[in-house]
């Protein structure tokens, strides 16, 4: 996510807090580089001069260039203007309105408005327990309304059936009444999109809007696509009174530029964002947060919420009583360790929010497809090697590699990976912290 303008504004930061004082000459030549980073990242052009004219200000005020640390000092100002240009303050969802509170989804086709509603579907059920209903007004692509109807399956919310014969303004119209008529808290509506902006789809927008007079409508923007992103942003924003923004596929684009400009031009919120393809993906956008990853810093307090979420409690627990008690760590629990690891994100998902981190290649063997292998071994093991890993000699590493389809060497390298593991548990075990982290290299596939 934003590797690209990481990578070059941390090398600014890098070279901005060797110098033993700031001038105007050394500031100018950093702000050079700025501008140039982020007019790679796609950030729009307007965007990027007012941004650029922002920092010079301040940063050639007297508080800056008479600093002691005049470094930290021009890195603050390039973090207050990065957050200030995405919006200051994180923007929740207003379900402050007689049930049930409509949330109309806009935005074109392809940018990730049906998945978009199952994720948010997701997040509002699990997180603010409300009840939840989904409804497809895409009659024009059949496959949407059973996306739709297959996701609200998945997640354990109910769905409005509709068909492609029927009328938009007819499906939200009985959609609405069911949800009230059925005490629902939340009716998320999903509308057809376009290739482009049309005037049609506009006009059906806009029609559905009159209608339900939702209290969020939400403009859905992939930010793959770039300049892209920012003239169709303006131009939703200019037919609807849209109030917030959710930007799509940020973990697949490296250079971010929708995120730093979208908020510019529309002067809405960005409300979410929308990081991989799994339904617990969409995480509340903070714009303090966001500006300290684009500049190397990490996001520790968005890392301790996602544990907070995702982490199996009675598992961290049940780990740390066994721990407590001296006994062994076996293949069951490696293999636990590795499926909560999955429900934070992965592995580049942790390392993109560590301080330093973000946009570090991951090491060989360490990507999501190596740590898949190193699962699909351990359940091709027996319950019996699983908890003795010791009794697992040559027949039944052949028997293993072929169940896994996978070499034996394959097969080895994971019984030498658990091993290293199994030792820095032991030492955590006794108390041993440095040892610990120095054996923690050991504890993930290809580290």
């Amino acid at each position: 996510m934003l590797d690209n303008l990481t990578t070059r504004l941390s090398a600014v930061i890098r070279n901005v807090r060797g110098q033993a004082r700031l001038s105007e000459t050394n500031i100018q030549d950093a702000l050079r580089e700025v501008r140039m980073a982020l007019l790679e990242a796609d950030v729009a052009l307007p965007v990027v001069r007012d941004f650029i004219a922002q920092v010079k200000e301040k940063a050639m005020g007297t508080e800056v260039l008479t600093s002691l640390t005049p470094g930290q000092a021009f890195i603050g100002v390039v973090y207050e203007e990065l957050t200030r240009l995405m919006g200051t303050e994180s923007s929740d969802i207003s379900l402050a309105t007689t049930p049930p509170a409509i949330l109309l989804m806009a935005g074109l086709q392809g940018s990730g408005k049906t998945t978009t509603s199952g994720k948010l579907a997701k997040l509002l059920k699990e997180q603010q327990k409300k009840k939840v209903l989904l409804v497809s007004c895409d009659v024009y692509r059949p496959a949407a309304i059973e996306q739709l109807k297959t996701l609200a399956g998945q997640l354990g919310v109910e769905w409005f059936p509709s068909q492609p014969d029927q009328k938009p303004l007819d499906i939200a119209r009985a959609a609405r009444d069911y949800a009230r008529s059925h005490y629902f808290d939340v009716l998320i509506v999903d509308t057809a999109g376009r290739l482009g902006i049309d005037t049609a789809m506009m006009a059906e927008i806009s029609a559905l809007h009159g209608e339900l007079n939702p209290v969020e409508t939400l403009f859905v923007v992939d930010a793959m696509q770039g300049q892209d992103a920012v003239n169709t942003a303006r131009a939703f924003n200019d037919t609807l009174p849209l109030t917030g923004v959710i930007l799509t596929k940020l973990d697949g684009d490296s250079r971010g530029g929708a995120a730093l400009s979208v908020r510019h031009v529309t002067g809405k919120p960005i409300k979410f964002v929308g990081t991989g393809e799994k339904l617990n993906g969409l995480e509340r956008f903070y714009p303090d947060r966001m500006a300290s990853r684009i500049l190397g810093m990490g996001d520790v307090l968005t890392l301790i919420e996602d544990a907070q979420r995702n982490v199996d409690r009675e598992e961290a627990s049940r780990m740390a009583d066994k721990l407590r008690k001296g006994k062994g760590f076996d293949l069951n629990d490696f293999k636990a360790q590795i499926q909560q690891m999955r429900k934070m994100g992965g592995l580049s998902a942790l390392m993109d929010k560590l301080p330093g981190m973000a946009g570090t290649a991951l090491p060989a063997g360490a990507d999501e497809k190596a740590i898949n292998r190193v699962e699909g071994i351990i359940n091709s093991m027996t319950p019996t090697e699983r908890a003795k890993p010791e009794i697992i000699k040559a027949s039944r590493k052949r028997r293993i590699a072929a169940g896994a389809g996978v070499s034996v060497q394959e097969v080895n390298r994971l019984l030498n990976q658990f091993e290293q593991a199994q030792k820095m548990m032991k030492m955590m075990s006794k108390g041993g912290l440095s040892k610990m982290m120095r054996g923690m290299k050991g504890m993930l596939p290809g580290m």
